[in-house]
């Protein structure tokens, strides 16, 4: 046995669909196992992974996960995971929480970058300073200043899970994994439930960390282009000194069902929702371990639901029980798969029905069959996705650990579902040589399966406010049993807190932190390559870049050339296009012949202010990929869309209105930051008012009206569609943009250039847009238990000049004082700081936050503290490192062709954005004190927008009546 820096080679095997070479070790002291993954991906990424199975829903797995990034033997600092968002150039840096595991991945494609990242988290992990004040922090303390003050609770996730149980489709997904497993760990909330985060001591929480968090408990990976050797040595190192430990940490498997059962729960709900309930069908699958009844699976959830025109889906859409899909389909990232699938926005009594549809619809197709057109579009579909290996900003290396973790987690191969060739052709051979594979496998899997059950999601207008009681009768509780002495205690414990949160971590306890050095960063910008040509008036702009045989096309429309009014449908006139049929094809067909023919095609939008222009640019884009031999088809199905779309089919269009609704309430929670963001924005400058039309509060409120006007005012609504239409289909009011290797566009031009052709030659026109912004200060109301807080202003109008030093001045602020007032002691789950370079605009927004009145108070102080602060030299160099790392963002070829378009369109060249790089490079401490002045126009003359609970907005008011407009959102 040959041992290589502690560890044995177990398993090699070469992965040729992914170009990597796999190796396996195990760790020969400690029994840790090691996956390397070998390959010329410079994108690196390293994880460690442990099982953590909760036994109860306190939450201690997600606490700690955030605990053990607070500082650690090597590197004692209040917050090692913050210095390194300040000051690496990560494309990856965060821990995730799951049901039965938390990992700790990095990425980055700096080399010494990488190996830093590395370090810290070894550290943390094995090595971290948990204290009482640690937890009381990241998880949940009494707070209280004053006696007569009422008591509170605190904490970073006992917040960020009230904001979790304030979203319906959040819950949705809990409970309906929760129904499936009542009897092992997937029954509890790893998260944790804010009523039971309380109950966790700290002897719990440290216990919990000495049993799982060993080296006989972890999970190694590495992917990318470093040295495979080093990557032993370095893990060696950290766990050398450790002696081997038997933990008992497997996930037992749930156990079958005799019969199928029936759950009901309830979400809080406002007045624009509150009579409209939710309701899934859920089973219990194989393990996930069985890679080719997983690969099956996956394309058979595909046929189901995938397409808009998949008979599942198609079935409970036309049924009008409800607006949109319910259910995440097909869980596998647990020991056990699961399929979930149902409607949300249906009148509760109609569940049965609901049921009855989904049961009906898959004995219909196992004894009709299904389309075969449909499965051939599923299976194409998923081995292009496969092949492609697209994980947009995500590292591919980090998809790949996580599908590894689906099996390994639980002693099985590591490979079996990272290596896809083997299972896919196995899944081919069965398909070809049994026509019904997929259809026996509904009626094994889940029409003759038990362990199925329904989940009812009730409405409940008043549960929002119960639960507020209810945790006020908790405190009161507590402050009742609590004598004088504890009282006592409490206040200074809170005082005590505040002091370790606010007193500075030293300047020799911050160096040991590594950083790399100014002189280690690229002077100058990546170009991406461009070659801007022109096709019957057509700009066509194409980048050379190498796409593994994939061509990228994005085509676009000036929006610029609707009148206003026509803003808000622009999104779903994206889809209808795609999802409406033609003069040859119904909507179904259609999506078929997509999916068959391509690796798919997308509507999308753009909105920019443009430097030295006049008005903003904003273009609707279909965004469309197939592989070099089937461009033409995709050339042809776009070119079949655009001149011959149906848009007349009334009860289409109603669905996707309904759909879109659906979609934009249930964001109202967990992107409740990017909603009140755009919303600020959107009185400054037409490019995010026009964004806000199509995206934002004021979209959800059209969707609203729409939904009516569709069943009354239908022909007005076809006549708006078919004006769009005529108003955009012109050449001259396109764009194109392809991302593809010299030689695959020597043949794909020609088609670009027909396809052109064919097109509407008349002139366009251009429209003057008239913005009508809402009121300046709003409190928009929805039933959550957490708020999103937000103040903007335009610092352009008071004389601020752009310097690039600005964008290193507002990450200090986002990872510096932002997150120590905001997060750390406001107990919020974190908060932004972003400026617009070319708008002028600089906002504040907080996320997940129990405050309001308090928030705004420290966006205010922002310029004082520009203005106090000592700014060590360490700390610059850390944050212009962090924006360097931020201007290098890691992309995949497509993202590339698609960020020089937007480059484009929006007038920036590539001369200004090295003079940005060489400003943000030499920023000084002087910038940040300047940086103030621009601050104050935002403290003085700044708008709010709050987007949160009823109760915190009238409470804000009660100082200040009626400085916020009051808006019930939902």
């Amino acid at each position: 046995m040959v041992i290589i820096h502690g560890f044995e080679q177990t398993r090699e095997q070469d992965i040729p669909e992914l170009k990597t070479r796999a190796e396996l070790f195990r760790h020969v002291k400690t029994g840790a196992e090691l996956l390397s993954l070998i390959n010329e991906d410079e994108n690196k990424v390293f994880g460690i992974s442990f099982r953590t199975p909760p036994t109860d829903s306190t939450g201690v797995a997600h606490i700690l996960e955030h605990s053990v990034l607070c500082g650690s033997r090597k590197y004692p600092v209040k917050e090692p995971f913050v210095e390194l968002l300040k000051s690496s150039l990560q494309t990856f840096l965060n821990a995730m929480t799951y049901p039965d595991k938390t990992c700790y991945p990095v990425a980055s494609q700096n080399i010494q970058d990488f190996y830093n990242l590395i370090d810290v988290y070894l550290d943390a992990v094995f090595y971290p300073r948990l204290t009482p004040f640690i937890l009381q922090q990241e998880g949940w303390h009494f707070e209280l200043e004053k006696t007569e003050e009422p008591l509170t609770y605190k904490g970073v996730v006992f917040n960020e899970m009230k904001g979790f149980y304030s979203s319906p489709d959040s819950l949705l997904s809990q409970y309906s994994q929760q129904s499936l497993f009542p009897d092992n760990t997937y029954g509890f909330d790893s998260g944790g439930r804010p009523e039971e985060i309380p109950s966790l001591t700290f002897e719990q929480f440290k216990a919990f960390h000495q049993k799982y968090y060993h080296p006989s408990n972890a999970l190694v990976f590495f992917y990318g282009d470093d040295d495979p050797k080093k990557r032993l040595e370095l893990i060696n190192d950290y766990i050398k000194n450790f002696d081997r430990l038997e933990v008992h940490s497997g996930v037992q498997l749930q156990q079958a069902f005799d019969r199928p059962r029936r759950v009901t729960r309830s979400f809080a709900a406002g007045e624009d929702n509150g009579s409209k309930g939710m309701v899934t069908l859920n089973w219990l699958l194989c393990e996930t371990a069985e890679r080719e009844q997983n690969l099956a699976f996956h394309i058979l959830e595909y046929i189901l639901l995938g397409m808009p025109g998949s008979p599942l889906r198609k079935a409970l859409i036309d049924s009008n029980l409800g607006e949109d899909l319910a259910g995440e389909g097909l869980g596998s990232e647990l020991r056990q798969m699961y399929f979930s699938t149902g409607l949300k926005g249906i009148a509760v009594e109609d569940a049965q029905k609901v049921e009855d549809l989904v049961l009906d619809t898959l004995s219909r197709l196992v004894k009709e069959g299904i389309d075969p057109h449909t499965t051939e579009a599923a299976l194409n579909t998923i081995e292009f996705t496969l092949r492609e290996n697209n994980t947009g900003n995500f590292p591919r290396g980090l998809a790949l650990m996580l599908r590894a973790l689906a099996t390994w987690l639980h002693e099985e191969d590591p490979l079996a579902l990272v290596a896809f060739q083997a299972p896919l052709d196995a899944v081919k051979s069965q398909l070809a040589s049994k026509r019904t594979f997929f259809e026996e496998m509904i009626d094994r899997m889940l029409l003759k399966n038990p362990h199925r059950t329904t989940l009812i999601m009730k409405p409940d207008r008043g549960l929002a406010q119960r639960e507020e009681a209810a945790e006020r009768e908790r405190l009161t509780k507590a402050r009742e049993d609590m004598k004088s002495e504890d009282l006592k205690e409490v206040i200074s414990n809170t005082k005590a807190l505040k002091r370790m949160q606010e007193t500075p971590d030293t300047p020799e306890a911050l160096a040991a932190i590594p950083t790399l050095r100014l002189e280690d960063l690229d002077r100058r910008n990546k170009i991406i390559p461009l070659t801007p040509s022109e096709r019957e008036e057509t700009p066509v702009l194409y980048h050379d870049l190498f796409t593994n045989g994939i061509a990228y096309l994005d085509l676009g429309f000036n929006l610029h050339t609707l009148p206003q009014k026509y803003l808000p449908y622009v999104r779903l006139f994206g889809r209808a296009l795609l999802e409406m049929g033609t003069e040859k094809e119904d909507y179904v067909t259609l999506t078929q012949r997509i999916g068959q023919k391509t690796g798919g095609i997308h509507p999308t939008f753009f909105t920019s202010v443009v430097k030295r222009g006049e008005t903003a640019a904003a273009w609707l884009f279909l965004r469309g990929k197939a592989m070099q031999s089937q461009t033409s088809e995709m050339m042809r199905i776009i070119r079949d869309v655009l001149l011959t779309v149906r848009l007349d089919n009334q009860e289409r269009f109603r669905q996707m209105v309904l759909e879109a609704k659906a979609r934009q309430e249930q964001k109202l929670v967990p992107a409740g930051h990017q909603m009140v963001n755009l919303r600020l924005r959107a009185h400054f400058h037409e490019a995010d008012w026009a964004a806000e039309q199509m995206n934002g509060v004021s979209y959800l409120f059209f969707l609203r009206k729409l939904a009516k006007s569709v069943e009354e005012d239908w022909p007005n609504v076809l006549v708006d569609l078919e004006n769009m239409r005529s108003i955009l289909l012109k050449r001259k009011a396109m764009l194109v943009n392809v991302t593809l290797d010299q030689a695959g566009w020597s043949d794909f031009q020609p088609e670009v250039h027909e396809f052109l052709d064919h097109l509407p030659a008349m002139e366009p026109r251009s429209e003057a847009w008239s913005p009508e912004t809402p009121s300046d200060f709003e409190g928009m109301t929805i039933p959550a238990q957490v708020n999103y807080v937000g103040k903007g202003a335009n610092i352009y109008p008071s004389g601020y000049t752009f310097h690039g030093s600005a964008h290193v001045i507002c990450r200090y602020l986002r990872t510096a004082w932002l997150w120590e007032r905001i997060r750390v002691q406001g107990g919020a789950y974190g908060a932004f700081c972003s400026f617009d370079r070319l708008s002028g605009v600089l906002s504040f927004v907080s996320y997940r936050d129990p405050n309001l009145l308090k928030t705004l108070e420290v966006f205010d102080e922002s310029a004082r503290f520009l203005r106090d602060m000592k700014l060590h030299r360490d700390e610059l160099t850390k944050s212009i490192i962090g924006t360097i790392g931020d201007l290098d963002q890691y992309r995949l070829p497509d993202a590339k062709g698609y960020t020089s378009m937007v480059r484009q369109l929006s007038g920036e060249t590539d001369e200004e954005r090295q003079q940005l790089r060489e400003e943000v490079l030499g920023t000084t401490a002087t910038h940040f004190a300047a940086f103030a002045e621009a601050l104050d126009r935002v403290k003085e003359e700044g708008l709010v927008k709050v987007l949160g609970s009823e109760s915190a907005i009238q409470g804000a008011q009660s100082d200040r009546p009626g400085w916020l407009e009051v808006l019930k959102v939902l």
